[in-house]
């Protein structure tokens, strides 16, 4: 077995099945543990602001990645004339660069706040490293190789999509860039990592919220004693 074997038609699964196993025993046998521990309390402004820019940079890049995931070929589509394709270009660039602002505030907070670091676990540090690394990873790919969103499209979605229907084809990514390949294998470690970390409360969002009837507050005052 070669090395891009192991790595892009091993590894992957790998990944996969470790996830979904933890994430299913912990949400069986630990679900309260489905939290971000917010520290919050803690100190607020500086959280306020790299969380925000974090969570709405990050956001927006998950959500390009899923479209061109789901619709290659629109985005190819897309991307045939030169004025749309500077545009999504630069917006997927502007919201990388968020994200990665916003991860270096939150960085920051965590390790030079002597109360926040205190309640820093071994597994808070790896995963903020290996998010740091996606995210450089992604805008380093976005500055120095043009038209990401085209051979994203073109090979990364394919040789997804390869995994997904469990018939690896690695020649898709042999001759990607190599921040592209560390970008696509650090991905897999995020997955991995996934169910050990603070990171699994994106998995409890109360979508029941959408749908449940609207709270009904009412304030029972009471009147005011004559003479009090």
């Amino acid at each position: 077995m070669t090395l891009d074997m192991l790595l892009y038609g091993v590894f992957p699964y790998v990944c996969i099945v470790v996830a979904i196993v933890a994430t299913v025993y912990r949400y069986t046998w630990d679900k309260f543990s489905y939290s971000s521990l917010s520290s919050q309390f803690l100190e607020s402004r500086q959280l306020f602001w790299g969380s925000i820019t974090w969570h709405y940079g990050i956001l927006g890049v998950l959500t390009a990645h899923l479209v061109g995931f789901l619709i290659p070929q629109s985005i190819l589509w897309w991307n045939m004339e030169p004025i749309r394709l500077y545009i999504l270009e630069t917006t997927g660039f502007i919201l990388g660069l968020m994200a990665l602002g916003g991860l270096i505030v939150l960085v920051m907070r965590r390790f030079t706040n002597t109360r926040i670091r205190a309640v820093t676990s071994p597994m808070d540090a790896t995963l903020l490293l290996v998010l740091l690394i996606q995210v450089v990873s992604g805008v380093w790919t976005a500055m120095f190789f043009r038209w990401g969103s085209s051979w994203y499209s073109a090979f990364a979605v394919p040789y997804l999509w390869s995994i997904l229907e469990l018939r690896p084809d690695i020649t898709l990514v042999n001759n990607l860039p190599t921040m592209v390949q560390l970008h696509i294998l650090n991905a897999f470690v995020i997955i991995l990592l996934l169910p050990f970390t603070r990171l699994v409360h994106f998995l409890s969002i109360p979508i029941g919220y959408i749908w449940r009837p609207h709270q009904v507050v009412r304030w029972n005052r009471r009147k005011r004693v004559v003479g009090s």
